[in-house]
């Protein structure tokens, strides 16, 4: 079931990059990065609440500060991302975004523990070669 969640997540990742690219022409990054975020925001809520109660008091001290250091980092990366799509091509920009693959790969091993195999190097190493190869070229 997670394989099917991260193929709709490629295809709405995918949908996002090219809706952004249209909807910051011609006005600040940073307030299509707010817009993004209003509309993110009522419709995780509404989702929260249509699936059933929510259950606050499971929520630790650990949770909420994960989930607020999570969400500084993922308006960083609207906002970069944002602006990246405003000053360059999609078709470039998007693969060096990608490169949070690898890096959460890293990350995975480094803070996490994950077990490294060779493939998961080898796919690493991959997805890097592609990033330099779109979007890098002249």
């Amino acid at each position: 079931m997670w394989l099917i969640y991260a193929l709709l997540s490629a295809i709405f990742a995918g949908l996002t990059a090219i809706l952004v690219k249209v909807g910051v022409s011609g006005i600040s990054a940073n307030l299509a990065t707010a817009i993004r975020t209003i509309v993110v925001l009522i419709m995780s809520w509404m989702v929260v609440f249509l699936a059933g109660k929510p259950d606050f008091t499971s929520l630790s001290k650990k949770n909420i500060t994960f989930l607020i250091l999570s969400g500084l980092a993922t308006g960083a990366s609207w906002l970069t991302y944002n602006r990246a799509l405003q000053l360059g091509p999609a078709s470039k920009v998007i693969p060096v975004d990608n490169l949070s693959v690898v890096i959460g790969m890293v990350l995975a091993f480094i803070l996490l523990r994950e077990r490294v195999t060779v493939p998961i190097v080898i796919g690493g190493a991959l997805i890097t070669l592609g990033v330099l190869v779109i979007s890098f070229n002249k």
